[in-house]
């Protein structure tokens, strides 16, 4: 009883403080929903950022891969700040001067309205296919860890999973479809704070079991039972090689953070510049940290258990879970789960909505649309794709080297070939709109062919590497063919102040820094 009451509190708060925050808000305006009015600030936007990205695919995902294969997965994380160093203080300007709502806007400004299609139908297909079910299923694993579904219906385990995806869903799409991104975001950084306490929980009181009532004690424990698992240098046949990182990490990591919709719209809606820029990098600051909630709990997992759960690693935080956290913290930490699932599921939809609405059914139809029909095409739109999402999402389990891997692998399928495209429209002012096209295509192929129908003994990572660079010879020597017709102009007048943070130079060379002091820490 007690886990149903924290968590129902602590849900009820979240939803309370949203609406008491936006009652007044007009979210029939194109602006007013899509992009919060503009008015978004920084901390806003961190906290909404890092809580669109961190969800139960890193709760349970990450833990699981860590659990399994250590520190080296850490990867994924921090280098984050460096790639939202470079978007905050290269990407944003470009964006903000151009007053854009979704990233396919700029591709039709810099090429093409046929590549702003590709890419938006492209976006469409990945939300639907990889994000949103990943995160139903990996949240429903933990809620049905926590209030034991299947049993108190008296159904089988898969049922239960099912039905609390099926209530996931639901409830994460009322935020999306009726708030619009502004009731997204403040829910998030609410969320956001959750996260941090009831994240940080987990280690602390695993930790201070471990080491009789001292942390440190804990922690040396953990460490000299495994020290293999601290290190940060994967070898070339692990999950995660350190050559990667050299090769397609940093360019899918530039693609999420600075390219990515469900991301950068959070600070397309900022009231000015200096704003945006804060929210990048202090988004840059939980990246760093992250770790302690969502790669440590997995090693320490490992001191407690061993290899008992090598072949069921997506299961071992939902463990650890119910060995370390006392029953009073049980439902404020499921409250927490929840609003993590919520918040990256709202902000998909939401970010998809934007994308259907201005992108694909705007260049459909032949009259003019008027703010509230745009608003009202992108709940419809949300709906669908909630309703597709919750059908294939019980069908991601059972991935051989876990739903984390599995989803960062789906995503080179998309994230890849337009990544590839903006970098070259940023850099290369010689490609084309055929010749972005091409890229695009072949990228895609490409992955396809490379990683699901030939046998090619070389790690994923590497291929997105390898694609990246072929993309952009390909779309250069396609562009020497068939040069661009019109001339691209990113420098108009934008409608927010452009003035940049005062921090922003010495924050980013600090996050750099720090990066780098992790290796050379961690590394041997």
């Amino acid at each position: 009883m007690l886990t149903v009451i924290t968590f129902v509190g602590f849900t009820l708060f979240v939803a309370f403080f949203s609406w008491y925050k936006l009652r007044k808000d007009d979210v029939s305006s194109r602006e007013g929903y899509f992009l919060g009015g503009r008015t978004l600030t920084g901390g806003v936007i961190a906290g909404s950022m890092i809580l669109t990205n961190i969800s139960t695919e890193h709760l349970i995902g990450m833990n699981g891969s860590a659990y399994k294969n250590g520190m080296i997965i850490i990867a994924w994380e921090v280098t984050s700040a460096i790639a939202l160093v470079i978007a905050a203080l290269y990407f944003l300007p470009i964006y903000l001067r151009m007053g854009l709502t979704t990233i396919p806007q700029y591709l039709e400004r810099r090429y093409d309205n046929t590549t702003k299609t590709l890419v938006a139908f492209l976006l469409m297909v990945s939300f639907v296919v990889t994000l949103l079910p990943i995160v139903l299923y990996t949240g429903a694993i933990n809620l049905e860890s926590v209030f034991k579904v299947s049993e108190v219906l008296q159904v089988s385990r898969g049922e239960g999973i099912w039905l609390t995806v099926i209530t996931i869903g639901v409830i994460g799409s009322v935020y999306a479809i009726f708030g619009g991104l502004k009731a997204v975001a403040f829910s998030d950084s609410i969320n956001a704070i959750g996260l941090v306490i009831g994240g940080l929980m987990v280690p602390v009181f695993a930790l201070w079991d471990i080491g009789d009532g001292n942390l440190l004690l804990g922690m040396r424990k953990v460490y000299e039972y495994a020290p293999e698992k601290f290190n940060v240098i994967g070898e070339e046949d692990s999950v995660l090689p350190f050559s990667t990182l050299f090769t397609g990490l940093m360019i899918n990591q530039l693609y999420f953070w600075g390219m990515n919709q469900t991301i950068i719209q959070r600070a397309f809606g900022a009231k000015n510049m200096a704003e945006a820029q804060k929210g990048l990098l202090f988004t840059g600051i939980f990246k760093i940290l992250i770790p302690l909630i969502i790669v440590l709990p997995g090693i320490i997992a490992f001191y407690y258990f061993g290899d008992q759960f090598y072949d069921d690693q997506d299961f071992i935080y939902p463990v650890l879970l119910s060995r370390v956290l006392p029953l009073g913290l049980t439902g404020f930490f499921a409250a927490v789960v929840l609003g993590a699932i919520l918040s990256t599921f709202n902000s998909v939809l939401n970010s998809a909505a934007t994308i259907f609405s201005l992108d694909i059914y705007k260049k459909f139809t032949r009259s003019v649309p008027s703010d509230r029909k745009l608003v009202r095409v992108g709940r419809l739109s949300s709906v669908v794709l909630a309703i597709t999402a919750i059908l294939i999402a019980p069908l991601v389990g059972n991935a051989p080297e876990g739903l984390y891997q599995l989803m960062q692998q789906l995503n080179g399928i998309f994230f890849i070939p337009i990544a590839s495209i903006l970098v070259a429209g940023f850099f290369i002012p010689k490609i084309s709109a055929t010749g972005a096209k091409v890229g695009l295509i072949t990228g895609l192929s490409f992955y396809l062919l490379t990683s699901f129908v030939l046998e090619v003994n070389l790690h994923f990572i590497h291929i997105w590497g390898i694609e990246f660079l072929l993309n952009l010879g390909l779309m250069y020597m396609v562009s020497l063919k068939y040069p661009s017709t019109s001339s691209f102009l990113s420098h108009t007048k934008s409608p927010l102040d452009m003035k940049e943070w005062k921090y922003a130079k010495p924050l980013s060379l600090v996050l750099c820094l720090i990066t780098l002091l992790i290796y050379y820490w961690l590394g041997r």
